[in-house]
């Protein structure tokens, strides 16, 4: 049996009647269709994970395990790619509406005719077929973004590292106007290079490239030195960081990625510093048997109910005025879920939020 053809459609048929296996194999293969077999449910879930079908044409009536329940079987696994299930039943057989719910696509009932049978092969491989073009544009679409991001990377760093040069008069002494300048452009790319190492960060978690090193880290060492990093920019606005990470330093090593978690808890303070314009930053830690838990306070302007729905979506800005591109908590929260823990918020407008960030000590 031909299983590689790049002009036909593989369609699994899961019947446990060979009579009504041999009628349906038939029917198919003289449409092209390559066919391929299976005699009850387990046999049907193991050829699934041996290739790649463009349709599951399943009885529901089998000993052992139903229709229903490979139906169940196949739309768990998020391993593979979306398969359109048809579901063939008896004119007796309950109602399939059960068998619509749990995630089957279509319906038909025996004895089947030629006409309808098709009809309904055709309409479901079509679904398929579209589905998969459009998986494929995002995928492409995923990659060019990755790749732009990546090749703007170098300009900003030249940028970055030839403005640093010229502010410390490595190329002559600036008058103060012009070093004035030389300050806001350095700014404005150190901004734009932040967002676009964001970008391709997120894209790299999207695409499934992004490979965490897990090694024991200490929270505890870790949340002081991002303090110590951001102080001079809360100082810059009259604010004062306080932090409460004098607990036992036993309960605040975990297995995580270092540089992911100082990348997390970078953005959740510096974006407390950003929306925050008089008051203090609090910086707590907190240790379990099973868990760690980190807070990140701030006594800024708040985030609406409306807003904090929404907050940990890609490409979601607040409302505020110094609202970035909407990625950077999103990323937050692909870092959490990436060591298996939690981020959320509580937030009052004019009354400051909470950000606050459950580790698991073990993975």
């Amino acid at each position: 049996m031909n299983l590689t053809s790049p002009n036909s459609d593989k369609i699994l048929v899961v019947d446990d009647s060979p009579d009504n296996v041999f009628l349906i194999k038939t029917i198919l293969e003289e449409e092209g269709y390559t066919i391929v077999t299976a005699e009850n449910g387990p046999n049907a879930l193991r050829r699934i994970t041996e290739y790649e079908f463009d349709l599951v044409l399943l009885d529901v009536m089998m000993p052992g395990m139903d229709g229903y329940e490979v139906t169940k079987h196949i739309r768990v696994n998020t391993d593979l790619p979306f398969i359109p299930i048809l579901l063939i039943t008896a004119h007796d057989s309950p109602n399939v509406a059960q068998g619509l719910d749990i995630g089957a696509d279509d319906f038909i009932r025996k004895p089947v005719t030629v006409d309808e049978l098709l009809a309904r092969v055709r309409s479901l491989l079509r679904l398929k077929h579209s589905i998969d073009e459009r998986d494929e544009i995002a995928r492409q679409r995923q990659d060019f973004v990755s790749r732009l991001t990546h090749d703007l990377r170098t300009p900003l760093v030249a940028a970055e590292r030839m403005l640093m040069l010229l502010q410390e008069g490595a190329l002559g002494e600036l008058s103060p106007p012009m070093q004035e300048v030389i300050t806001i452009m350095a700014r404005s790319n150190t901004n734009l290079l932040a967002m676009v190492n964001t970008l391709l960060e997120v894209y790299r978690f999207e695409a499934g490239r992004k490979t965490l090193t897990f090694q024991p880290v200490d929270v505890q060492q870790l949340l002081q030195e991002v303090a110590g990093e951001l102080t001079p920019l809360a100082e810059q606005k009259g604010l004062t960081i306080n932090r409460d990470l004098d607990g036992d330093a036993t309960t605040s090593k975990i297995m995580g990625d270092r540089l992911e978690l100082h990348r997390l808890f970078t953005n959740l303070v510096g974006n407390a510093i950003k929306f925050t314009e008089q008051g203090e930053i609090s910086i707590r830690l907190t240790g379990a048997d099973d868990y760690i838990t980190v807070k990140v306070a701030d006594t800024g302007q708040g985030i609406s109910s409306e807003e904090q729905a929404t907050l940990f979506e890609r490409f979601r800005p607040g409302s505020h005025k110094r609202s970035g591109s909407g990625l950077g908590l999103y990323l937050s929260r692909r870092i959490a879920e990436a060591h298996q823990g939690t981020i959320k918020v509580n937030s009052e407008v004019d009354k400051g939020s909470i950000f606050t960030v459950n580790l698991p000590v073990k993975q």
